[in-house]
């Protein structure tokens, strides 16, 4: 105001006046200081230009300036581009005045490197501005945080807020509260919230808005404590909720899958004298039928009606979409009839919603027909198209999806990148690579390039078909396109590597990863940590699950739901208690894989009661428990004999409708069958066998096990051929329960047949089947196929017990072979087996008619021996 004030009283002087004011050597003196000034500032930049600083660059700039005015730095500095360059000359400056600059030059310096982003020169010229005593305006501070916030450099912006706290600046408002906005949608509350608290200490006052941002973040997040912590901190400090606020709450609570969370919300919109409107409303509507409560989202939509003079097509679409999760399509389209009642045509969007639901129940052909219906009320959109073509390829009607898609193009729309994703995703799932692969290669005709999800699509389809270094060569395709790979590919691959044998190639790209820039996600460690302990690598595993903490990550349920299975698996049951607890005190709500693997881990370490326990928590916690886990503690009670209970059990998972399968049913017959409850045992086979299941060999196992350990051998033997009767091939333990039976009830002969075809059908004998067939055949007198197989036995890497070697000499003596004995007898103290006092007894006798009297004093002094030990033990 006074610049114009002064310029209207030189206008109101007469001429004469004007020309004494300003004389005419005043005139010539500016002319020539500014002209001077302007000459140096060019001359400078220049000199700077595009090159490096060097001594012959500051030999130059003395020569034009020896000691350049503030007016001319500052000049300079605007008219840069190269912050390195600018801060040399800033430097220069300062050597040859040997004066401290504005506070102007500085902030200008500032603003370059800012407009620069060369981010790590900041700091130590916002140290010397603070030693200097210098301010930093409100605008520089805002161009600073927001040049950093526009390129997405988050962590940098909350970095630079804390330095310039750390150098005593005070932020601009406008710096947090948009840092908060952008870090709030990058879904990092966490940090949102401590910039919040600073500006309440430095005493910004907060408004409803920034509230409003936090609890939308906090809640998205699934951190609803901290979102109502908020609101309670909110109405502390007596600011009142704004209707934006009770939809947000609405909104992102009813997300979050708190119902009732979201009802009190709505219902204290009124209260506080707030009227609801179509958001509200909407909001609420959606939030209701996502629980499938339809009734009364369908009796708050007719109270927006009755509110509304125009429909509300948001919240007609909602409802339509409602309808159609609960496959309420008549009501969906009389919906559609009311809109038109109306005086409005049902939009596109309309369409869509009932589209995609019906296309989601498995109804194509209604689809179809309402898709036909749909093109006399309204043009179908690129969405439209890409939503039928999904349900066509979802149902392996893939020709009729290219048909679509050529009506899309005939329609004047063409196909985009997500149509062609939609088709190479459900090619690549229905195992048509060759097409999915002719898609992808068409995406350049239609104008398109293939993104993250087109590239994804394809090398997981590749990696489940098990060609993995196709798909690992479309990978790095994908790299040189200029694609950054997304964990999610990072997970398919690794996890393909794994199922398919080569774990090395797994933990070489897991490596890789990391030099790529991706970071992993949670669902990508879990993937990684369960391929690693299925391949036997706990201690690796076990790393993985840490890796998560360290990362900052949260383990979930699925994260220990997977450690507790591998360690499960591995033996290592006792050591999933302490996992168990942990998952607990976090407050982690156990879905049911997670009480399956808890469940397998109690029963595997014999803690049956306490996995009976959590069967029944369960139930309270309203998580339905599937056929694996009541096979699961069926099985444990089955184990340690509670038949009674294992049996209530499985009649209970029937009452609930559980398709009861073989293993349950496998369980009780070899629970019934070890206590000699056979008949019951029995009874479970043909109850099982009438509901169409087939008994599988461990289900066979354990009925001819039973049988033979209550020597009903015939018995057996008409199971075991039953067994072959309905195709069930018999396994190495079937036939070791056959031999050990029959040479129980000495049917050596039959048990030797058994054996012979055993070996016929390459299956291996284990130890104790060894050792029952060759004193088998010892016993029965068969003494040269009882010495083959005792030989091959060795040979084979097998060590005799002294079971084994006692039949060995038996037989031997009683077949004349006293020397041959004799050289088992020495073996058999070498090994240091038992020699029994029979078998002693047996060769004694057998060397004493052969005359090997020597050999027979060495007998009968072993015999001694024992009757001595033998005697000292009863005396003691």
């Amino acid at each position: 105001m006074a610049t114009l004030s002064r310029a209207r009283h030189l206008h109101s002087l007469p001429f004469k006046t004007l020309v004494n004011c300003v004389k005419p050597q005043n005139i010539e003196r500016g002319f020539s200081s500014d002209s001077r000034t302007r000459s140096a500032i060019e001359e400078i930049c220049q000199v700077l230009g595009p090159g490096k600083w060097s001594p012959e660059l500051e030999t130059s700039l003395s020569s034009i300036h020896q000691k350049p005015s503030s007016e001319i730095v500052l000049a300079v500095l605007k008219r840069q581009r190269d912050p390195k360059l600018a801060l040399n000359y800033f430097r220069w400056v300062e050597r040859t005045t040997g004066e401290s600059h504005t506070n102007e030059a500085y902030t200008s310096l500032l603003m370059l490197i800012s407009n620069s982003r060369k981010y790590d020169l900041l700091e130590n010229v916002l140290q010397e501005m603070s030693l200097l005593g210098y301010g930093i305006s409100s605008n520089a501070c805002i161009s600073l945080t927001g040049g950093l916030v526009k390129s997405k450099r988050l962590k940098d912006a909350f970095n630079l807020i804390q330095t310039l706290r750390k150098f005593k600046y005070q932020p601009a408002f406008s710096s947090y509260t948009a840092l908060i906005g952008a870090l709030s949608e990058n879904r990092e509350p966490d940090l949102a919230l401590s910039l919040f608290q600073q500006m309440q200490d430095i005493g910004y006052e907060v408004n409803v808005q920034l509230f409003t941002t936090l609890v939308r973040a906090f809640a998205r997040e699934g951190k609803l404590d901290s979102a109502l912590n908020l609101l309670s901190e909110m109405r502390s400090i007596s600011l009142d909720g704004d209707l934006v606020l009770y939809n947000v709450c609405i909104d992102s609570f009813g997300k979050a899958g708190k119902l009732e969370m979201a009802w009190k919300f709505f219902n204290e919109i009124k209260s506080y004298g707030l009227v609801p409107d179509e958001v509200s409303y909407t909001s609420m509507i959606w939030v209701l039928c996502k629980a499938e409560r339809i009734d009364e989202a369908e009796e708050l939509f007719e109270d927006l009606e009755r509110h509304s003079t125009v429909p509300c097509a948001y919240a007609y679409n909602t409802m339509i979409m409602g309808y159609g999760t609960v496959s309420r399509f008549d009501d969906s389209y009389r919906l559609l009839a009311r809109l038109r009642e109306r005086g409005c045509i049902p939009c596109v969007v309309a369409y869509n919603s009932i589209l995609t639901c019906l296309g989601r129940k498995g109804r194509i052909n209604e689809a179809l027909d309402l898709y036909r219906q749909m093109k006399k009320d309204t043009r179908p959109s690129v969405s439209t198209y890409n939503t039928i073509i999904d349900i066509l390829c979802l149902a392996g009607r893939v020709e009729e999806a290219y048909d679509i898609r050529n009506e899309m193009e005939a329609s004047g729309l063409f196909p985009n990148v997500q149509t062609a994703n939609i088709m190479v995703d459900r090619l690549c799932k229905a195992k048509r690579l060759e097409e999915a692969y002719k898609v992808f290669d068409e995406l350049s005709r239609i104008g398109c390039a293939p993104d993250s999800v087109t590239y994804c699509s394809l090398i997981d389809g590749l990696g489940k078909k098990g060609k993995l270094d196709e798909a690992y060569r479309l990978y790095e395709t994908m790299l040189d396109a200029g694609h950054n790979p997304n964990a999610v590919v990072y997970t398919s691959l690794i996890r393909n590597f794994f199922i398919n044998g080569r774990r090395e190639d797994g933990h070489k790209l897991f490596k890789e990863m990391h030099h790529t820039g991706c970071k992993p996600d949670l669902t990508l460690l879990n993937t990684y940590m369960d391929c690693v302990l299925k391949a036997g690598e706990i201690e690796r595993g076990k790393s993985i699950f840490e890796e998560i903490k360290k990362r900052g990550l949260s383990p979930d349920v699925r994260s220990y739901a997977i450690l507790i299975n591998g360690l499960t698996k591995a033996g290592l049951a006792k050591e999933t208690y302490k996992l168990f607890y942990e998952m607990k005190e976090k407050g982690l709500a156990l879905d049911v894989r997670a009480y399956n693997a808890v469940i397998d881990g109690f029963c595997k370490a014999g803690k049956v009661d306490k996995a009976y326990q959590l069967l029944e928590e369960m139930k309270i916690k309203a998580v339905p428990p599937t056929v694996a886990t009541y096979g699961t503690v069926i099985d444990g009670l089955c184990k340690i004999d509670r038949l009674d209970e294992a049996y209530m059990l499985f009649e209970e998972a029937k009452s609930k409708g559980i398709s009861v399968n073989v293993i349950i049913y496998s369980s009780l017959i070899d629970g019934f069958g070890k206590v000699g409850r056979i008949d019951e045992a029995y009874l479970i086979l043909q109850e099982m066998m009438q509901k169409g299941l087939v008994p599988n060999v461990y289900t066979w196992n354990s009925l001819i096990d039973a049988l033979m350990k209550a020597d009903e051998v015939n018995e057996a033997l008409v199971c075991f051929n039953s067994m072959k009767e309905m195709k069930c091939v018999p396994n190495s333990y079937t036939y070791s329960i056959l031999i050990n039976g029959l040479c129980r009830v000495q049917k050596y002969n039959k048990a030797f047949i058994f054996w012979q075809e055993m070996l016929k059908l390459g299956l291996i004998p284990n130890l104790v089947t060894y050792t029952t067939m060759i004193s088998g055949l010892a016993k029965a007198g068969n003494i040269s196929d009882a010495v083959s197989l005792f030989e091959r036995f060795k040979s084979n890497g097998g060590v005799p017990d002294s079971v084994s070697y006692n039949a060995i000499i038996e037989g031997m003596s009683n077949a004349g072979r006293a020397a041959d004995a004799y050289r088992v007898f020495e073996e058999t103290r070498l090994r240091g087996c038992r020699i029994n006092p029979k078998s002693c007894m047996v060769l004694l006798d057998a060397l004493h008619k052969t005359e090997c009297l020597e050999e027979a004093a060495i007998v009968g002094a072993v015999l001694r021996e024992m009757a001595k030990s033998q005697h000292a033990s009863k005396s003691l």
